[in-house]
This record gives C-alpha cells, sequence and structure tokens, in this order.
C-alpha cells in the first residue's frame, strides 16, 4: 500500500491536499524533535521494536529531497533527522549494542524498513 493511500484514510480522506500536507509535516517535525529530546533511545533498540530507526527517517528525507531534485546527500538528510551531525550524535549518545540487540537486529532484519531511492 503507498504512503498516500496509508494517509487517505479516515478524516484526512475528506482534507484539501495543502492542509493535508501540512498536517503531514508536522506531525513529521514532531516526530522528529522528540527522536532529538530521547537520545537515550538507541537505534537498534527503534529497529528491533519498529523496524526504522532515526536513519531510517533520514533516508525517507533523503528519497523525497531526490524525488524533488533538492541536491542533498545522506550525512545532511541524517544531521536534519538528529539536530547534529551523526558523528556528533554517535560520539555523545550512541551505546554499544549488545549480543541480544544484535541478535535480535539479525532476526528481525526482514521486517526493518524498506526504503526506495535512498541508496
Amino acid at each position: 500500500m503507498s504512503t498516500e493511500a496509508v494517509l487517505a484514510n479516515g478524516p484526512a480522506a475528506d482534507l484539501d491536499p495543502q492542509t493535508k500536507l501540512e498536517l503531514e509535516a508536522a506531525a513529521f517535525r514532531g516526530l522528529v524533535t522528540h527522536l532529538q529530546d530521547r537520545k537515550d533511545v538507541q537505534n537498534i533498540d527503534l529497529m528491533n521494536l519498529a523496524g526504522f530507526c532515526r536513519n531510517c527517517l533520514a533516508k525517507w528525507y533523503l528519497a523525497a529531497a531526490r524525488e524533488r531534485s533538492v541536491a542533498m546527500d545522506y550525512d545532511g538528510a541524517r544531521e536534519v533527522v538528529y539536530g547534529m551531525t551523526y558523528d556528533v550524535w554517535k560520539d555523545n549518545h550512541q551505546a554499544p549494542a549488545s549480543d541480544e540487540q544484535k541478535q535480535k537486529f539479525q532476526d528481525t532484519a526482514h521486517l526493518h524498513a524498506k526504503i526506495p531511492g535512498a541508496k
């Protein structure tokens, strides 16, 4: 199912396109802000529980930029999502993954987000 189809359900089906776009953008900004505030939440835990993480959001952002011919690279997209460069975030906030986390990551790989256009 396409993203457009998913986001057209319920009350959103009756919204004009501009309002719908603004609501979706606000929801994205809210999610990004929440993840920037929750630096204690590790990407591997997000991947293991939900199949996506901050890097996935950056890849979706990058794919959208490319669809619109916006000049951007993956590092730039990650900086948008992390609120800082990835290297700074990693050095200051990323904890080493446990063997259990790594195994669960492997076991759930088939459930991880697929992001066309981000490679």
